[in-house]
């Protein structure tokens, strides 16, 4: 456990950058559910909506290291190859 002061306050500090972190992940992976629920139902138009909803969220969460700029490029290259099989 933290003994000196600043000690104990990097580790406030870390648990809260934690947390808030674990938030925004989270956010992407429901944007991520989002759009694969849309391409489950079939429905093309709204998989495209979702779709353009997700990108910027996984596209900003990648710019703040929330989560690697290839695991970003990878979940966008992904869906939006299933999005446009459905199109089609």
């Amino acid at each position: 456990m933290a003994n000196s002061p600043q000690a104990k306050k990097r580790a406030r500090q870390a648990e809260k950058r934690r947390q808030h972190n674990a938030s925004l992940r989270s956010m992407v992976r429901t944007s991520i559910k989002k759009v694969i629920a849309a391409i489950d139902g079939g429905n093309a138009e709204e998989a495209q909506t979702a779709y353009a909803a997700a990108v910027p969220v996984i596209d900003r969460m990648a710019d703040k290291g929330i989560i690697h700029k290839n695991k970003a490029a990878r979940h966008k290259s992904r869906l939006n190859a299933k999005v446009k099989a459905l199109a089609a």
